[in-house]
């Protein structure tokens, strides 16, 4: 009765938020919905028989290599009942949301195993990841504290972006990065694949793209191709087929892909290999810099479009992000078969062509059975109030679209919600993993909310999440990556999985170390937390 009476209380203080004695061993990132613990340990010695329900879809080898990093030696067996550790999906739907679980260790209902049940493979797989940051090792063998764990995610979008496009990375540091991804259930990663330094996918169609448009990076603006192969040989894009194979490492690892294309600015690389589809480029007869693609063009929209068909057929999420930021509209302005165009068809500024031209885009893809997102400037406002941009005043954003928002006043996240619009919030004060630390430190971004003040209760279901953004003008190589992105995509992750009004930043510093010393031992992290 003495223990059972112990075991109450301490799930009542971990309820109120408290950690203590046994408690304090659940130490999980991001942090669960929900702990009761008993005092109680499973303790696991030799090879643990594993049952993996294969309703779940989820790759035996994967799991096994989750298990064996966190000292766990599995060994499957066909029958739940002999099995030590049990992964099943629930005969019957119980939480109405694919990425739920419940994770059961040595709990009066679990018969004496481990028991991770849910509705799908999403659940499953994050139940074995709050699963893998349990065991301690204590006398030899492993012990994992008796609880009940009932958990799901805040919100259903929670990304991460990777800009390579300014400096290519790889497909080795891509697949490091969904590791520690998948680790911290984030399941959408942000692909920057396109933009002014360079093109980094393959299009068959126009194989220039990369044979001249890959030729380059952030610190090689103006080099030749043929200057690029003499300081930088190596290939700086990614063949269709290793863009495939990422794909599939991702899905393994519960990940959507989502593909950036920008329209129309930030296209210097692709216009650099064709410079008719350039609006002051094919005026010039060469490649300009900073030019925009001339969207009143037919031929210009039928390059697009033959390039989102490649992207469409290769990306199985069926959402593509359009970019559609920073537009240097100088160059629609200086040209007269642009303003002929803008004159005849109703449109007074250029916000109204771009939104009419992003509307065009979001039609054909929505044709192809896919949706857009793009950054805030879609909608037609003037986002940073810049004197020469005038906001749209004819032209509305197609319904339907995503809004990411990165910049601008935080009031115009309330006013693509009250036009219809679903958004993800990705403030740059708050997830932009480029700004030095004395910027951003860590306890900034962990401090963010994604759902911003004043939003009416109502339409807070429609801030689908947020994405942190790596850009990387200023990070040629993997170690200044891992210097940047960890450890605050930690912090950012638990963000979206765990709901504000659980959040404690002293909690998650307690919680993080075990993730700590796993990013220490691969070399991600490399000075004190503190000084993050």
């Amino acid at each position: 009765m003495k223990n059972l009476i112990c075991g109450l209380l301490a799930a009542a203080l971990l309820g109120a938020g408290t950690l203590t004695g046994q408690n304090a061993k659940i130490a999980v990132v991001p942090k669960p919905a929900k702990i009761i613990a008993f005092p109680t340990a499973a303790v696991l010695t030799g090879q643990t028989p594993v049952f993996l329900d294969e309703r779940s879809g989820l790759d035996e080898e994967y799991v096994s290599g989750l298990l064996r990093e966190a000292g766990i030696d599995p060994v499957y067996v066909a029958k739940a009942k002999k099995a030590k550790i049990v992964l099943r999906i629930n005969d019957v739907p119980l939480n109405n949301n694919d990425e739920a679980y419940r994770l059961a260790v040595m709990s009066p209902d679990s018969k004496k195993q481990i028991v991770a049940t849910a509705d799908a493979k999403a659940g499953l797989h994050y139940a074995i990841q709050t699963l893998c940051q349990l065991p301690e090792e204590v006398n030899g063998a492993l012990s994992l504290p008796g609880c009940v764990i009932t958990d799901a995610p805040a919100f259903p979008w929670r990304a991460f972006m990777l800009d390579e496009s300014r400096h290519f990375h790889g497909m080795q540091t891509v697949k490091d990065l969904l590791d520690e991804m998948a680790r911290l259930k984030m399941n959408t990663f942000h692909w920057h694949l396109v933009d002014d330094p360079g093109w980094r996918i393959e299009i068959e169609k126009y194989p220039d793209l990369t044979a001249k448009g890959s030729k380059r990076d952030f610190d090689h603006m103006d080099a030749t191709p043929e200057e690029w192969d003499a300081f930088h040989p190596e290939r700086a894009y990614y063949t269709q087929d290793e863009i495939r194979e990422i794909i599939r490492y991702a899905d393994r690892r519960g990940i959507r892909i989502i593909p950036e294309i920008e329209v129309p600015g930030h296209a210097s690389a692709s216009i650099h290999a064709y410079p008719w589809i350039g609006t002051t480029s094919a005026r010039e007869g060469k490649a300009v810099l900073g030019d925009l693609y001339n969207v009143t063009d037919p031929q210009v929209e039928a390059f697009l479009h033959d390039v989102l068909d490649e992207v469409i057929a290769l990306f199985p999420s069926k959402i593509v992000h359009i970019g559609g930021d920073e537009a240097n509209y100088t160059h629609w302005q200086n040209s007269p078969e642009v303003q002929a165009f803008m004159q005849a068809n109703g449109l007074p500024t250029c916000s109204d062509l771009q939104v009419w031209a992003i509307n065009r885009m979001s039609n054909y893809l929505a044709s192809k059975g896919c949706q857009m997102i793009g950054w805030n400037e879609i909608t037609g406002d003037n986002v940073r109030g810049e004197a020469h941009v005038q906001a749209s005043q004819s032209e509305k954003l197609a319904p339907g679209t995503i809004v990411q928002f990165w910049d601008g006043d935080i009031a115009l996240v309330n006013k693509a919600i009250e036009k219809g619009y679903d958004v993800v919030n990705s403030n740059r004060f708050f997830t932009y993993l480029d700004y030095p630390y004395e910027v951003t430190p860590l306890e900034k971004i962990y401090s963010f909310n994604p759902i911003p003040d004043g939003l009416a209760e109502a339409d807070k279901a429609k801030i689908l999440g947020s994405g942190c953004q790596m850009w990387c003008e200023f990070v040629p190589g993997a170690e200044r990556l891992y210097y940047q992105v960890y450890p605050r995509i930690a912090a950012h992750a638990e963000c979206g999985w765990t709901a504000p009004d659980k959040k404690t930043y002293s909690d998650f510093r307690n919680r993080f170390k075990r993730i700590e010393n796993i990013w220490k031992e691969k070399g991600y992290l490399k000075t004190q937390l503190d000084q993050y």
